[in-house]
């Protein structure tokens, strides 16, 4: 595949979504206001008691994810963390913080060219040395953690057995070790540390089928305050891009995808130009809850090859060259699903 292509789709994959359905709120500030049912003392607790009431008192894997999510999106808190793929580590700030009626977040890359994030509410503004500012209408940030998180963790559960493995020690903290495990290993699968005390992610694994680490993120700093830091206060008062007008209509495409793991679904339907070399391409993206998957397509005059494979930490691009047309999946999914889709692409 054309080198030029590759770097733009690359650069395409670690853009902010701008889908049709994920830009809506999914939920609102009531969907979060019953905390489920685990606290500090219930993680704690070493009285003695019979086994049976032990197991009644241990929290479920699923009672941790949904802790998880209530955490991030109810405590303030201050944390830096480093995101290690392909031997490189990319540090993070990211920041939460609720205050009255608001809820506020920021999340910015700490080394090379400006790559920051904030959120006032449901409107999510980026801001890019290589793009202009925008906003978007969005319940939260798209970046390196994962945006399912803090949303419906359930739905998770269609595509992933959720397990409970046990306790360890993370940040200097006591953390609890959560599996999320592909139900048809059609995808890679999640550890995750959860901070004991708090509920909170110290710690993310992406693990390939054999076990293997593929790309991770580890805490280096965390810091929960009883009120929300004067730098997301500021975002109050700060002049934000305006909103993108993204309600453009669907183009109709020549083609469609015949197969994807169960659990995905549709959330964008695009047809752009590649500057700098002025090719019209074709892009589907799907969603699982966790893991999104684009399908790029765009006709060319090049003979068929056989497929070829990159891989960035957990991130697979494959392209393949058939009856006329390149056609470009990319994903956090092993490679062999990602053949499973592109070989599914039939033209009209």
């Amino acid at each position: 595949m054309n080198q030029k292509i590759l770097s733009l789709l690359l650069a395409l994959v670690t853009m902010p979504v701008l889908s049709q359905q994920s830009i809506e709120s999914n939920h609102s500030s009531e969907d979060i206001v019953a905390k489920p049912v685990i606290n500090d003392e219930q993680a704690t607790e070493q009285t003695a008691i019979s086994p049976i009431e032990q197991s009644a008192k241990v929290p479920t894997a699923l009672q941790w994810m949904q802790r998880l999510s209530y955490s991030i999106r109810n405590l303030n808190f201050d944390s830096s963390f480093v995101v290690v793929k392909n031997n490189r580590a990319e540090p993070y700030r990211w920041l939460h913080g609720v205050d009255e009626n608001n809820e506020l977040e920021l999340m910015t890359l700490l080394n090379g060219p400006r790559k920051e994030s904030v959120r006032v509410n449901d409107n999510v503004s980026y801001f890019n040395s290589t793009l202009h500012p925008y906003t978007v209408k969005a319940d939260a940030i798209s970046g390196p953690i994962p945006v399912a998180f803090s949303g419906d963790i359930e739905k998770l559960q269609q595509s992933y057995d959720f397990v409970s493995v046990g306790k360890s020690r993370i940040l200097g903290r006591p953390a609890q070790l959560i599996r999320l495990e592909s139900r048809d290993k059609q995808r890679f699968g999640y550890w995750l540390w959860l901070d004991v005390q708090s509920g909170l992610l110290l710690k993310a694994a992406l693990i390939n089928r054999n076990g293997d680490l593929l790309e991770q993120i580890q805490f280096t700093h965390l810091l929960i305050t009883e009120k929300s830091s004067d730098t997301l206060n500021q975002l109050l008062v700060a002049e934000l891009p305006t909103t993108l007008d993204v309600s453009h209509q669907v183009p109709e495409l020549s083609w469609q995808v015949s197969w994807l793991p169960s659990g995905f679904e549709l959330v964008n339907t695009k047809r752009n130009r590649l500057a700098g070399i002025n090719q019209e391409v074709e892009s589907l993206m799907y969603n699982d809850g966790l893991v999104d998957v684009s399908i790029y397509v765009s006709a060319t005059n090049e003979a068929n090859r056989p497929v070829s494979i990159n891989q960035a930490g957990a991130t697979v691009l494959l392209s393949q060259l058939r009856d006329g047309y390149e056609i470009n999946v990319v994903g956090q999914i092993p490679s062999d699903t990602a053949k499973a889709i592109a070989d599914s692409v039939n033209f009209n």
